[in-house]
């Protein structure tokens, strides 16, 4: 059982001295070999009581190493601006790049010991204690080195360091406020000995690190860095990829992709009425002062030549510009390829009140990526219950999702491939990979299929459009838009 111990250590300073030489030359030179092999990065997430030395230990850290390569987080109360985001958003955006080491003041447990004990709110705090492993896990899949440090003092050495405190003319803090969250973390110490326990992983275990002897602190946490440093800078084993599954429809022979009827047709009156009706009830929606309190994600994805630019210009013509943004998703750059996959898609994560439309999106990884072998099977295959958590955590913050897929026959796909080639400003949109992919139709139809069985959910679910006539597809996307933002908004 994981508990905070009481037991005080110390270090001589001669034992220090002597040793610290030979530390600060091991940790430069397992700093310059991760950033050499652009492995990890190593996150270390530094939390604990307040006074135990979380502060101290960071800058000792950039004092020791080479700071140019070390990002160092203080996560206090949330802004304004992170306010109107998802929970998880800021920690997002301050995941550090491969190579390198990022230092956590607090991160994502400061969110949690808040909600135990108030009423109705222990199955909050679990359920943030279950978005802490999942996320947790999820980074150590994609290769970071997590070390958490957990800071602790006696009673005693709790008073002695206030002591400290308060002779140290030098600080900017009161005093008064070290004491109370001293009082406040003994008075809750059985909810961190439960938090510690919970969400100490085999991939991403706690270290209780005494705070009360600076030397012995700053040496053990050293040597922790130092050895996850190497860890991380290490040949990460290659993974045993999980079997493939079908799951659903699929399994008999009969995929959600077969339902579409790719017939159906709408006349041109019919469009020119439905369509200009269904732009004005999203104007509508989307100034209402109700919605300034949610936001809006929406993903287009689909076969090539289905239609998604003329879709997505539909929506936006019902839209102010200064309200939304496209977000057009190839290839990841060489940026982005530094982070985890998810990490370019938390970047545009729209405020409240506001909109985002992805033209391709997070599911590259489950379509194109694996398809074309771009990612390993066991990347693609945990890819699935990353986007579904993700997706969580975007409706969790109050952004409504809607997912479109769209689908053209074999034949029509032809037809406009052949169009393209023929209609001068059209060339553009016509490449060497589209006539590619065509040859892989049958591969892209499978990952295509388990990609919605395994991600449609009740909280977003996927709407497949039948886009043989583009006038019934764009109409249908409006319709969809529409229909689940005047739910949302009541």
């Amino acid at each position: 059982m994981l508990e905070i111990a009481e037991v005080g250590r110390t270090i001589s300073e001669r034992a220090y001295k002597r040793a610290l030489p030979d530390l600060r030359e091991a940790l430069l030179a397992a700093q310059f070999d991760l950033a050499k092999a652009a492995r990890g990065p190593l996150l270390v997430l530094l939390a604990g009581i307040e006074g135990g030395g979380r502060s101290e230990t960071a800058n000792r850290l950039t004092a020791w190493m080479d700071p140019r390569h070390i990002r160092t987080m203080a996560f206090g109360p949330r802004t304004p601006e992170e306010d109107a985001h998802p929970i998880a958003w800021r920690y997002w955006r301050a995941l550090p790049a491969r190579g390198t080491i990022g230092l956590f003041m607090n991160a994502w447990y400061r969110e949690v010991a808040r909600y135990h004990g108030r009423p109705n709110g222990y199955a909050r705090f679990e359920y943030l204690l279950d978005e802490i492993r999942r996320h947790e896990t999820m980074l150590a899949a994609d290769g970071f080195l997590i070390l958490k440090l957990w800071f602790h003092l006696s009673p005693e050495a709790a008073a002695t360091r206030l002591e400290e405190l308060q002779q140290d003319r030098n600080r900017l803090e009161p005093v008064g406020r070290a004491r109370k969250a001293m009082d406040a973390y003994f008075a809750r110490r059985a909810v961190w000995e439960e938090l510690l326990r919970q969400t100490s992983t085999p991939h991403a275990p706690w270290h209780i690190v005494e705070g009360a002897d600076p030397r012995y602190r700053d040496l053990a946490t050293g040597r922790l860095v130092l050895d996850a440093l190497r860890a991380a800078a290490a040949p990460r084993a290659r993974r045993a990829a999980p079997r493939a599954t079908r799951v659903g429809a699929a399994s008999i022979g009969i995929t959600l992709l077969d339902t579409l009827d790719l017939d159906a047709r709408m006349t041109d009156a019919q469009y020119d009425d439905a369509l200009p009706a269904l732009q004005q009830k999203l104007a509508r929606l989307t100034r209402r002062k109700r919605f300034r309190k949610h936001a809006l994600v929406l993903v287009f994805e689909g076969v090539d030549a289905a239609g998604k630019g003329g879709a997505i210009r539909r929506v936006t013509g019902a839209l102010d510009a200064r309200q939304y943004q496209i977000v057009p998703v190839s290839a990841p750059n060489e940026e982005e390829k530094l982070y985890p996959y998810l990490w370019r898609f938390w970047r545009h994560v729209p405020r409240k009140g506001g909109i985002t439309l992805f033209d391709r999106s997070w599911y590259g990884r489950v379509l194109v990526e694996r398809v074309e072998g771009y990612c390993t099977p066991a990347d693609w295959h945990r890819a699935y219950g990353e986007i579904n958590q993700f997706e969580e955590n975007l409706v969790a913050g109050d952004i409504v999702i809607c997912k479109f897929w769209l689908q053209v026959s074999k034949g029509e796909q032809l037809a406009r491939f052949r169009s393209r080639q023929k209609t001068a400003f059209k060339q553009f949109k016509i490449t060497a990979d589209d006539w590619r992919n065509r040859k892989r139709w049958a591969d892209y139809r499978a990952a295509a299929n388990d990609m919605i069985e395994r991600t449609s959910s009740e909280i977003a679910p996927w709407t497949l459009v039948a886009a043989d006539d583009k006038r019934c597809a764009r109409v249908q996307v409006l319709q969809t838009i529409v229909d689940r933002l005047d739910a949302a908004l009541g």
